[in-house]
């Protein structure tokens, strides 16, 4: 005889969190190739790999923007006013931490 878990709740949260933090590192590595595309002319004093810090601190930023996304979502199955307010929280804590990733990835470089 096999033994049955009969639970009566669903999980709290239903979605994977692998998807947003993808889906956060996807956006910012966007964001950032599109802004060292623009350098024509790096400056020698930056070194041959200087593109590297940026490419790997951006999208880890913005999966954890993404992951902050996903943890909101409890805060988000409340109701109308909570879930709207929730979104705007969620969307400005992500475009900050990305802002965040943003810096601290061109710092040194781009911008001293």
């Amino acid at each position: 005889m096999t033994k049955r878990n009969h639970l009566t709740t669903p999980p709290i949260h239903p979605a994977s969190l692998v998807k947003p933090t993808l889906v956060g590192a996807g956006i910012a590595l966007t964001v950032i190739t599109i802004f060292l595309l623009g350098v024509r002319e790096p400056n020698p004093a930056w070194g041959k790999l200087w593109m590297l810090r940026p490419l790997i601190i951006v999208p880890l930023a913005g999966a954890m923007g993404g992951a902050f996304f996903f943890f909101m979502d409890y805060q988000r199955q409340r109701g109308n006013w909570s879930k709207i307010l929730t979104y705007l929280v969620s969307l400005i804590g992500f475009f900050f931490v990305l802002w965040i990733g943003i810096v601290l990835g061109l710092d040194g470089t781009l911008w001293d």
